[in-house]
């Protein structure tokens, strides 16, 4: 179906929610399923369901994707592969509060990142709205408080989710060199299936070495959930709105996780909404309603210039 008439900020609200249910999930899990595991067959299940869906196309597409194949290779393995086995290493020795804190320097690196790559400039606007956002990360996140702040510790796990948030970066910037004449469907089972074949290795080394997954009721439930929103519909959200409003301003998303990770706790496991949470939401929020209404008037232009047609 196609996602031509909806908001590129909506998918961008829903991918944040649907990633912060994948923090939760993925940390819950971790004692059952190792990184690699987790990796392996939670995009397996996400190619599972795409396949049937995007078969002819791929067959119809299939002259494109041998021609563009080592880009397409490239952001699966980076998206896919290297990203996912990054955080799930880092949380598995880390607390969802470092890996939500760390995750939040996506848009920082994203602007980096863009730069670097392809000279792409930080407006004003787009400036502030980061600023004004991880401010409220922060408060969020330390809980309003000094104490918060000297009770955190980094380790090694922080080193590998900071490496993921990295990767992630890097891909968001390569995709505006996506080939535009392949499909969002192929471009999406294409990349998902070479990031698979690339994590494969992964998984078979871990299984030799004394880590493999355990089948429960809850991982099992845990990676259906990791299969299909925050790997199968977050991609292909995050891939068509990072086409029309520009890696930059879907960067600043990013801080929705925590607001939404906030609330889903206090919604499913009982716990308490304080002021702190108040005030850092209001901060992130500002933070994106300041940079879109800037971007807004720039989306008609990014839209022709990157989208690709469904």
């Amino acid at each position: 179906m196609s996602s031509a008439r909806v908001s590129p900020y909506l998918l961008l609200v829903l991918t944040n929610l649907f990633w912060a249910g994948n923090f939760v999930v993925g940390r819950a899990v971790h004692g059952l399923i190792p990184p690699a595991g987790t990796t392996f067959w939670r995009w397996v299940i996400a190619l599972a369901v795409l396949t049937p869906l995007a078969a002819g196309a791929v067959r119809r597409d299939w002259p494109l994707v041998r021609r563009h194949w080592p880009r397409l290779a490239l952001m699966g393995v980076l998206s896919v592969c290297a990203f996912s086995t990054l955080l799930y290493t880092g949380l598995a020795d880390t607390t969802a509060t470092n890996a939500l804190l760390l995750n939040s320097t996506a848009p920082v690196l994203i602007v980096i990142a863009g730069w670097l790559v392809g000279g792409e400039r930080v407006t004003t606007v787009q400036a502030a709205g980061i600023a004004t956002s991880f401010a409220g990360v922060t408060a969020i996140v330390f809980r309003g408080s000094w104490e918060g702040i000297r009770a955190l510790e980094f380790g090694a796990g922080d080193v590998w989710v900071l490496a993921a948030v990295t990767v992630w970066a890097g891909y968001t910037v390569l995709l505006r060199w996506r080939p535009t004449a392949i499909v969002p469907v192929v471009f999406l089972a294409v990349t998902i299936t070479a990031g698979v074949f690339a994590s494969l290795p992964l998984y078979v080394w871990e299984v030799m070495s004394g880590a493999p997954t355990i089948p429960t009721l809850g991982s099992v439930s845990g990676l259906l959930y990791m299969g299909v929103l925050p790997s199968l519909v977050s991609h292909a959200f995050w891939n068509r709105a990072v086409g029309e409003v520009g890696g930059n301003t879907a960067g600043l998303f990013i801080h929705l996780t925590p607001v939404f990770g906030t609330l889903l706790a206090v919604t499913f496991l009982g716990e308490t909404f304080h002021l702190y949470h108040a005030v850092g939401i209001a901060l992130i929020l500002a933070g994106i309603v300041v940079t879109t209404r800037s971007a807004t008037s720039r989306l008609p232009t990014r839209h022709h210039e990157h989208s690709s047609p469904d």
